[in-house]
């Protein structure tokens, strides 16, 4: 008897409808076709297991699924519950009529539990869209799966609960969750404030102009000046996420496994911070099955890289492309996946390898020659993709014992959302562009040429600080966003003059000077 189910398989945020189809013949064998990783090939074991714990026989018969398109790789444990399925209704335990309206995926314990499985959410979306009627899944994966509309989503505990719902013998209600109410509560819950943080009116600033504008930044002081503390609390000045937002940055997380078992939609912009000892695959994705990095967990929201020289050069350097082209394809022999990586990029720094170059309270011990070598860890061509760099000072005392709480985020965010609304206005008929760190050259002499006074201060600047032509276009976009900020229709020579005082790296006498 030939019997056929449906699950997925999926390869980056692509999923493919797989079709397991189930065939028993006379014999004692079992066959596994369709280019099956190790994980699937055990699904035998686990299934064997589960069905004898739950009061079935295994078919004493020839058993031989395919798993089509038999082309297409086919990884991970979330197939054991198609296939469990399939075996029990090609042995006539299940009633096959209501098989083809339905997608399964799961993987099962010995005991017939169900265990959840990576990606439920891009597979409920790829169900909806092939018209099934529904989708089973784990009860662990309920909530990430339901938030697809149009679809009924069930979750189950156990493989007997399965089979006595495609029996018919008992009913069971589809999961629903208002999606757009727990969205909208949750999005303004953050628990770090600027109103936390004494003095630093200048980074807070330069923190606001980078939020506006979508803009990386890069902070450069000594120990305990606030730079972690400061990039920590930059999600909460940036604009809400919207719902397709949401959507795609809860995929990349649901195919990572990085949802939480309560969480239906990620509501507010990610952060990752990872380690400096972070290897190139961890940071860009890959690996034996394609999984995908910090920076594509980082999509939609705040990559912070906290004492950037000490990354591995190697590490620094892959950045580069992402950081461009807003996604990175990961190429190996046997596949190529595609993960957006839409982020941005906040560092910071000591100033010198001691930590202390230009700190009035501390004695630096390093020479000119070791703080040169220290700055040349991030390359030009890195740096030159970090819209705004930034000094930092230690805080003093005076400021420090203020009881007198700073700027809230609240106010902040107000201001950075309105400047945000003036850019999408403004690209609405540019489609991928939503903010002015996004602006393509043709874009910047349209929306950004400056005029003659404000022209003469930026050849001036490029001269003496010999800027790249990348580095002109980076002043012209932070420009852009500092009018907008302002409520200004032009580029005038003050927002020239503030993002020309944004470029601290350029100088090439950084060693030499004090701060």
């Amino acid at each position: 008897m030939l019997v056929k189910t449906y699950c997925a398989a999926v390869n980056g945020l692509e999923v493919t409808t797989v079709t397991c189809e189930v065939s028993m013949s006379r014999g004692v064998q079992f066959h596994l076709t369709g280019l099956a990783d190790t994980a699937v090939k055990e699904s035998y074991d686990r299934i064997k297991a589960a069905l004898i714990n739950n009061g079935f026989k295994m078919p004493t018969q020839d058993i031989t699924v395919n798993l089509a398109p038999a082309d297409i790789k086919k990884e991970g444990s979330g197939y054991d519950l198609p296939l469990a399925i399939g075996i029990l209704a090609a042995n006539g335990m299940v009633n096959v009529e209501r098989l083809s309206h339905y997608m399964l995926v799961g993987e099962l314990g010995l005991d017939g539990l169900l265990q959840p499985v990576r990606g439920a959410l891009p597979i409920a979306i790829r169900a909806r869209k092939e018209k099934f009627k529904g989708l089973i899944v784990p009860q662990q994966n309920i909530r990430e799966a339901a938030v697809v509309n149009q679809l009924d989503v069930y979750g189950m505990t156990t493989l007997m609960d399965v089979v006595r719902f495609l029996n018919g013998d008992t009913a069971y209600e589809p999961t629903v969750i208002d999606t757009r109410r727990e969205f909208y509560e949750q999005q303004n819950h953050y628990e770090l404030d600027f109103s936390d943080v004494r003095g630093q009116e200048s980074v807070k600033r330069a923190l606001e102009v980078a939020a506006a504008g979508g803009h990386n930044l890069i902070m450069i002081g000594p120990p305990g000046s606030g730079k972690s503390m400061l990039a920590k609390r930059l999600p909460g000045i940036l604009p809400p996420l919207s719902l397709a937002e949401s959507l795609e940055t809860t995929q990349i997380h649901s195919v990572a496994g990085k949802l939480d078992r309560d969480t239906s939609l990620i509501s507010q912009r990610p952060f990752r911070a990872p380690h400096h000892t972070i290897s190139q695959v961890a940071l860009v994705g890959g690996g034996n099955n394609p999984q995908p990095g910090e920076i594509s967990l980082a999509h939609n929201g705040v990559l912070f890289l906290d004492e950037m020289p000490e990354l591995s050069r190697s590490v620094l350097e892959v950045l580069r492309q992402p950081l461009e082209d807003r996604k990175i394809t990961i190429s190996r022999a046997k596949y190529s996946v595609e993960y957006p990586c839409s982020f941005m990029l906040v560092a910071s720094m000591n100033p010198c390898p001691c930590g202390y170059y230009g700190d009035p309270t501390h004695h630096c011990v390093c020479t000119p020659g070791q703080i040169q070598r220290y700055m040349n860890k991030i390359s030009g061509p890195l740096l030159d993709r970090i819209d705004i760099h930034c000094e930092i000072q230690a805080v003093p005392f005076a400021q420090l014992s203020q009881m007198q709480p700073g700027e809230p985020s609240s106010a902040i965010r107000e201001r950075v959302i309105r400047a945000r609304k003036i850019q999408e206005e403004r690209f609405k008929d540019f489609k991928g562009i939503h903010c002015n760190a996004m602006m393509t050259e043709r874009m910047l002499h349209q929306f950004a040429e400056p005029d003659a006074q404000s022209l003469e201060m930026l050849r001036m600047a490029m001269e003496r600080l010999k800027l790249s032509a990348r580095a002109y276009s980076r002043i012209l976009k932070v420009a852009r966003t500092i009018a907008d900020l302002a409520g200004s229709e032009n580029v005038q020579s003050m927002h020239i003059a503030e993002a020309i005082g944004y470029r601290n790296l350029d100088r090439g006498d950084w060693a030499e000077r004090g701060v």
